[in-house]
């Protein structure tokens, strides 16, 4: 495969997954507790019998929302390629990995980094269900980039709720095999990055040899029940706007509690991060490091353990384009967000041509395509 564009940020979204998969391959004690998709009142949703809901199957984006023609460009651009066609249901064209190819192939993508199923341990609200559930999801994405490994990079999701079953999992995948990196199941209750609980987790990671991986969720759900009009699409637009804001807290908690500083082998990925705001968190941190905790497990400005070990990726961002001198050209990840309704598919060399068009080649090309060849081990 010669490859010049490598997306290093799309999803497997649990809505396109196979209706059986979660109820077929649990423990008979447990699939009763599995999501499962069933008839309501908008067509087939996936849900739990504890009330949990995962959106509609087949349905827009990692929360499997409706389609409404109108309401979101991107999603537009998306659906004039048939993405959204009851047809694709049945075909379940996101997770059918040869008909996957064929929007790759449209978009000018020789290999993508799949993330996986965002949020859902948080929604399923069972930890032992949880971490059965990410087994069986890592199982069936060993098997589809198997399909395709010169084309699939995929990320086994790791428990966030239990230290030993972490490891488990790490250990299990590693051996396993198929897959290109570890992410850690994020929700907004699991104890913070920075507490030395996660310790064994963090051994278990650089042991595998395998980049370990935070996408966002965003912040803390607020409750927007009761709000109306343009109240409600403020609150809606502020939510939204700061989404990738909440990386942050991630990329200091990693660099602060010494994780990195104490396994120099260990590279971390933030994913769907933006890259505008990370020269100024560097700054920051590197400022009070120097003022008031030169104590803390570091020998390096945080900002070194940034370029020796951190990525971040990115769809668009014109102005972390400007910083790149500050990000570091080997540090930071272009990704299309397939097929998510903020992503750019099918546009992606368009939005490649118009923010990266004017750097030297050598520095768009490793945005673009080399620094993920590398991480992944994606070899020309």
């Amino acid at each position: 495969m010669q490859y010049k564009v490598i997306s290093a940020d799309c999803h497997v979204d649990l809505i396109w997954l196979p209706p059986d998969l979660f109820t077929a391959n649990a423990p008979v004690s447990l699939k009763e507790r599995m999501p499962y998709v069933t008839a309501g009142p908008r067509g087939p949703e996936w849900v739990t019998n504890s009330g949990a809901s995962f959106g509609l199957d087949a349905g827009m984006g990692s929360a499997g929302r409706q389609y409404e023609p109108g309401k979101i460009h991107r999603s537009d651009r998306m659906a004039s390629t048939g993405l959204y066609d009851a047809e694709q249901r049945r075909v379940r064209r996101l997770t059918n990995p040869d008909l996957r190819l064929k929007d790759q192939d449209r978009d000018g993508i020789q290999a993508e980094i799949l993330y996986g199923i965002l949020g859902a341990t948080n929604r399923l609200n069972d930890n032992e269900a949880a971490g059965w559930m990410l087994r069986i999801y890592n199982d069936w994405l060993a098997d589809f980039c198997a399909t395709h490994p010169d084309r699939y990079g995929g990320l086994a999701n790791i428990p966030n709720h239990d230290v030993g079953a972490a490891v488990t999992e790490i250990e299990r995948v590693a051996k396993r095999g198929n897959v290109r990196g570890l992410e850690v199941a994020r929700r907004h209750d699991m104890t913070p990055l920075w507490d030395p609980w996660w310790n064994p987790v963090w051994d278990a990671i650089a042991a595998s040899g395998l980049p370990v991986h935070f996408h966002t969720i965003g912040g803390p759900g607020r409750d927007f029940s009761k709000l109306s009009g343009k109240t409600l699409l403020a609150a809606r637009a502020a939510s939204i706007t700061s989404f990738q804001m909440h990386m942050a807290d991630v990329l200091m908690s990693m660099i602060f509690a010494g994780v990195l500083h104490h396994r120099p082998q260990m590279k971390m990925v933030i994913g769907e991060a933006g890259t505008g705001w990370i020269p100024y968190i560097l700054d920051r941190m590197d400022a009070e490091w120097e003022d008031q905790f030169k104590e803390l497990d570091l020998t390096m400005k945080p900002s070194e353990y940034w370029r020796r070990q951190c990525y971040a990726t990115y769809q668009s961002d014109p102005v972390g384009v400007k910083l790149i001198e500050e990000l570091g050209e080997d540090n930071i990840m272009w990704g299309s967000d397939f097929p998510h309704p903020d992503g750019i598919y099918p546009d992606s060399q368009q939005y490649i041509e118009k923010e990266l068009g004017h750097l030297p080649a050598a520095v768009k090309q490793k945005i673009v395509c080399d620094n993920a060849a590398k991480l992944y081990r994606f070899v020309n």
